[in-house]
């Protein structure tokens, strides 16, 4: 069963530059699209960006783009979110989900990815 794996979460301050990753020890991640998403307290669950199997096709949302860049290494087993000039909107719990089916046009619906990590923590502090 895949299992995702999600460290790299931290408090950062104002502008800070944390790269959460998500792996999936003993799964092979490169034949799934990829998405992070975030969901701060009192707020639902949200798309932050999207990376196709291949990595040829990566999508962000409004408030992150510019900021954000998601990036995959297949031989790795790993994606990555960069995150840089961090506000302190930007603090929620970040998670990563994977699917084979997902499509750039389902990027952000949650409800199309079946395999879910436990979740980062990123704290933006002023």
């Amino acid at each position: 069963q895949l299992q995702l794996a999600e460290p790299g979460g931290a408090l950062v301050q104002l502008g800070g530059s944390p790269r959460p990753s998500c792996a999936a020890p003993g799964f092979t991640l490169g034949y799934n699209a990829i998405a992070w998403f975030c969901q701060a307290p009192g707020k639902e669950r949200e798309g932050v960006s999207y990376i196709s199997s291949s990595g040829g096709s990566t999508d962000y949302a409004d408030s992150v783009k510019g900021r954000f860049t998601i990036s995959r290494d297949n031989a790795k087993n790993t994606v990555y979110l960069q995150m840089n000039s961090l506000k302190p909107e930007d603090t929620a719990v970040y998670y990563c989900a994977a699917d084979s089916w997902v499509t750039e046009d389902e990027a952000f619906f949650s409800g199309e990815y079946n395999y879910w990590g436990q979740g980062t923590q990123v704290t933006v502090s002023s």
